[in-house]
């Protein structure tokens, strides 16, 4: 599609002559069929993070993440304590409605009211919510949220460029690669090289289908095995 074009004949961006400055996001619950999103709260949720996260044989879940390991419960609570206190970082525990407790962690962050943008991040699950339906429905609450309820038009997701994991989430989840941002972040004492991905507003559609028919009960065996996976369903 062509640019539009101003009155000196240069090209210029979409009209959003109905566009308004978006709500943060809250304190709010988000439910599902295999997990629960609630605002992360310490002395509810920092004792079973820790355990669940301590099911790890190491430390290597935490390497590019910007806080992490904790040698000990009472480490973590602080930690928890700090994040729970955070608006940006918004942080919420996932919660695995069959386990009946937390197993994991993410949050919403470099929050942009006035463009509408915001990431994901600080996605921190643990080896009992890591490659389980419950992880992929954690995503999809978070987004449908963001998407859906407070109206934003870019949902965001970076990582340190060597995390070949969190790089292949992100396509798994249907963001789109953008770039590498060299030298961007220093944590941990090293330089980070951000890879940046996004989803914007008109692509949420047809991810919402796919999420939708990945997510239903069909789509599951008697054992809980996946029949298609996500990127059958959306076509890839």
């Amino acid at each position: 599609m062509e640019a539009r074009q101003n009155e000196y004949g240069q090209p210029i961006g979409k009209a959003l002559p109905d566009w308004s400055r978006r709500q943060p996001p809250g304190d709010v619950t988000l439910q599902g069929r295999f997990c629960r999103l609630e605002p992360l709260n310490a002395e509810r949720h920092a004792a079973a993070l820790f355990e669940a996260y301590n099911t790890a044989p190491d430390g290597r879940d935490w390497t590019y993440m910007v806080a992490g390991p904790f040698e000990n419960a009472a480490d973590y609570r602080r930690y928890a304590e700090g994040a729970a206190g955070s608006n940006d970082p918004k942080h919420y525990a996932v919660i695995d409605l069959a386990l009946g407790k937390p197993v994991g962690t993410l949050s919403l962050m470099r929050i942009d009211p006035a463009n509408g943008a915001i990431e994901v991040g600080n996605v921190a699950f643990s080896p009992l919510l890591k490659q389980q339906p419950t992880s992929t429905e954690a995503q999809f609450l978070l987004m449908q949220y963001v998407f859906e309820e407070l109206g934003y038009r870019r949902y965001e997701w970076k990582c340190d460029s060597h995390n070949a994991p969190s790089r292949k989430t992100a396509q798994r989840l249907g963001f789109r690669f953008e770039g590498i941002f060299r030298q961007a972040v220093v944590y941990k004492q090293r330089s980070r090289d951000t890879a940046w991905f996004a989803i914007i507003d008109t692509e949420w559609p047809a991810q919402k289908a796919a999420f939708a028919a990945w997510l239903a009960p069909d789509n599951f065996d008697a054992e809980g095995r996946q029949r298609k996976g996500l990127g059958e369903w959306k076509g890839e």
